[in-house]
């Protein structure tokens, strides 16, 4: 089977460019934006060699697992644009589900359950967990293409045949939960499910939707958490996302810290000292 986008994608007048091996497909992405490539185009490859998590933390996926970059070139301001990292997850979660039909796969974020949530959880701000294990990382990167345009990339990696071993946190693949499923049919189902939650978040003005659905899918939604932001760490329970999309921890005390970006880290590793220790 071949990359392919689906009907819906194509009707709504996405592209799509498949690479064989890639160094990165966000890269390929960002590269085509500035040459004056059109928006709305899929950039995918199932061998990525030098992909990158946030924070420069490096992203290889291995022959058969999924490296997908969405380019679009939004008419909002920028920073509205990245709520798109959250309808990125649920596109994928939706994908996920479609196309994993076998067994309840159920989530165990570090011993605390989550039972009835779903089979895939989203971790914020931009991971997919199962079994309280990171399956897919998502990234967004832009490049301003005049005084007022920019062009945004979605990236999309997901570990379908093999995960990473000698990163410091629980990683798996759709193989390893016994999902019979390959980077081409999870594709195809995520340009689908990209459609639906574009359309409800908008252009932004479905924000609230997408929030309330993204939510429903939270990891570790009320457990206790230790996020380390701005130099620090912050401790206290998960109370929700707010109307911007920023972590919400409410610290022993009650006082409210919201933070817009950080390293999460639930039940167990949030119990022990960050401090001063490298991050995930």
């Amino acid at each position: 089977m071949a990359f392919a986008l689906a009907p819906s994608a194509v009707a709504a007048g996405y592209g799509l460019e498949v690479f064989d091996t890639v160094g990165s497909t966000n890269a390929e992405a960002l590269e085509r934006a500035k040459a004056g490539g059109q928006g709305r185009t899929w950039f995918v490859s199932d061998h990525q060699l030098a992909g990158r998590g946030r924070r420069g933390r490096p992203w290889q996926t291995q022959r058969g697992n999924l490296a997908a970059s969405l380019l679009l070139t939004p008419d909002v301001p920028l920073g509205k644009a990245a709520a798109l990292g959250f309808v990125a997850g649920l596109a994928l979660s939706d994908a996920l589900e479609a196309v994993v039909p076998q067994a309840r796969i159920d989530i165990d974020v570090n011993g605390g359950s989550t039972a009835g949530r779903g089979r895939f959880e989203l971790k914020w701000p931009n991971d997919v967990l199962a079994h309280g294990a990171k399956l897919s990382g998502i990234l967004l990167e832009s490049a301003m293409l005049d005084a007022e345009r920019f062009a945004l990339v979605v990236g999309i990696g997901v570990n379908v045949v093999t995960f990473p071993q000698d990163v410091p946190y629980p990683a798996t693949s759709l193989k390893e939960l016994g999902a019979d499923c390959n980077a081409e049919t999870l594709f195809l189902a995520l340009s689908d499910a990209w459609i639906d939650n574009e359309r409800l978040w908008r252009d932004g003005r479905g924000l609230d939707a997408i929030r309330n659905k993204w939510l429903a899918r939270a990891a570790g939604l009320g457990s206790e958490v230790a996020v380390r932001a701005d130099g620090r760490v912050v401790r206290g329970r998960f109370e929700t996302i707010d109307e911007e999309c920023r972590f919400v921890i409410r610290e022993n005390d009650g006082n409210i810290i919201r933070i817009a970006a950080g390293d999460v880290h639930f039940g167990a590793v949030a119990s022990a000292s960050l401090d001063g220790k490298a991050g995930d």
